[in-house]
């Protein structure tokens, strides 16, 4: 395919040169295990315990009954996440190159990027953010050390940019690193958790409602909330072996993350009420050594998230600005990402953020998934790599966004305006072939 698979000479050096362009096959030597290592270190973090917790909070659901609901919303979406992570595997190329074939070169470069771009800048100033607050807290009572926000915010955001400059490889060796603390943390809390039970029966179903509605609209928002992955996962396995073991690492650590996730998520939710359970644990022990752990495992996961953020923003603006090489593109990010985490507002009003880019995002990922899948059948051709813009495409993501903002919540708008831009636009395509992408 045209321009899809020039190489640049191979170098030694620690820093990832390869942008735009493939990566060469003898370099492209990670396997399952270590995909999944790695997306199971980016999943348990403070984000990501949200919604199965709201689940709890806010729906009235049981334990059990929040844990169902959102692992079975979360799977589906990794499902279309594993599978267009095809593209890296195949061809060593990252996503919103890859999104070229399927929306035009001009539409991957002036839309989808630019959006990708915004959203992983978005998440990781929300997770510096969220981070940054779980340890002051976390250091004010633990080690009785009180330090400015903005300067641990500052710090977490600087060491998260230059491990992403660094390239996959940084990303690799950091979570196999944070690995054993992370596991140690997660095992300290589920201790304690189960210590604080005290005789509650938490799990069972009398202990909130199994309301078939209300898990349906909380599965839905772990879909949503996951699915616009689909624009980000072929930077990860572009280093992959081969495309099963890129696809099967991806998915195994998506499920087996988010199983953990929402365990801690809704089980802390179920206990006290908590929306956090980092902070939640940390007030049921007096010990100092066991609050440092908890301290050092949250830390660990939100730096751990948020290397993933930072790497595949970097590529998406690359792919606007190809001129930035990737290096620079790379510390444009991360200078935007840094200055973002001083301004706490963006989680204050978060809701509002987080709804406004999936009005775009989420019709977005339905038209990349449906083409991928049903149109392209799960291979990348020469087609529409050379256009601008695939104005079906287009026409049916408009039609997805008017939907999502005239859905009211309680229908789950992201979710339907998913499966109404996806079917429109396979019947559009289908239908009428012949109109010019």
């Amino acid at each position: 395919m045209a321009n899809l698979e020039n190489t640049v000479p191979l170098r030694k050096t620690r820093v990832e040169k390869f942008g735009l362009e493939a990566v060469p096959q003898e370099l492209r030597k990670t396997k399952w295990y270590e995909y999944m290592i790695i997306q199971i270190a980016f999943s348990v973090n403070a984000g990501n315990f949200l919604v199965p917790a709201l689940a709890v909070i806010e729906g009235g659901l049981s334990f059990t009954a929040a844990f169902l609901s959102t692992i079975a919303g979360a799977a589906l979406a990794f499902l279309f996440v594993s599978f267009l992570s095809l593209p890296g595997a195949e061809r060593g190329i990252p996503s919103q190159f890859a999104i070229r074939s399927i929306i035009g070169v001009k539409g991957a470069r002036f839309v989808s990027s630019p959006l990708r771009t915004i959203t992983s800048l978005y998440w990781f100033s929300v997770q510096t953010i969220g981070g940054a607050m779980v340890v002051q807290f976390l250091l004010e009572r633990v080690l009785k050390v009180t330090i400015p926000f903005a300067v641990i915010a500052m710090f977490l955001a600087s060491i998260m940019t230059l491990l992403a400059l660094v390239g996959f490889e940084a990303v690799k060796k950091a979570t196999k690193y944070f690995m054993p603390l992370l596991l140690t943390g997660q095992i300290l809390m589920f201790f304690l958790l189960i210590k604080g039970l005290s005789g509650k029966p938490i799990l069972d179903a009398s202990d909130g409602t199994w309301d078939l509605s209300m898990m349906v609209f909380f599965a839905s928002l772990a879909f949503v909330q996951y699915v616009s992955g689909v624009s980000a996962s072929s930077d990860m396995t572009r280093y992959a072996i081969t495309a099963k073991q890129g696809f099967w690492g991806l998915y195994a650590g998506n499920v087996s993350g988010f199983i953990l996730t929402a365990f801690f998520g809704a089980f802390t939710a179920s206990l006290n009420g908590s929306l956090n359970p980092f902070i939640a644990t940390s007030e049921m022990t007096g010990s100092a050594v066991y609050g440092s752990i908890i301290l050092g495992a949250a830390m660990v996961s939100m730096i751990s998230i948020n290397l993933s953020n930072a790497y595949t923003g970097g590529f998406s603006l690359l792919n606007s600005v190809p001129k930035l090489g990737r290096i620079k593109s790379s510390l444009i990010f991360g200078v935007a990402g840094i200055l973002l985490s001083l301004t706490p507002a963006l989680v204050e009003q978060a809701k509002d953020y987080i709804s406004l880019i999936g009005a775009f995002v989420i019709p977005l990922s339905a038209v990349i998934v449906t083409d991928f899948l049903f149109i392209k059948k799960l291979k990348i051709d020469e087609e529409h790599t050379l256009s601008a813009y695939n104005k079906a495409a287009f026409c049916c993501i408009g039609a997805g966004i008017i939907l999502y903002f005239l859905l009211p919540d309680s229908l789950s708008p992201g979710f339907l305006s998913f499966v109404f831009t996806g079917c429109l636009y396979v019947l559009f395509k289908k239908s009428f072939k012949k109109v010019p992408a």
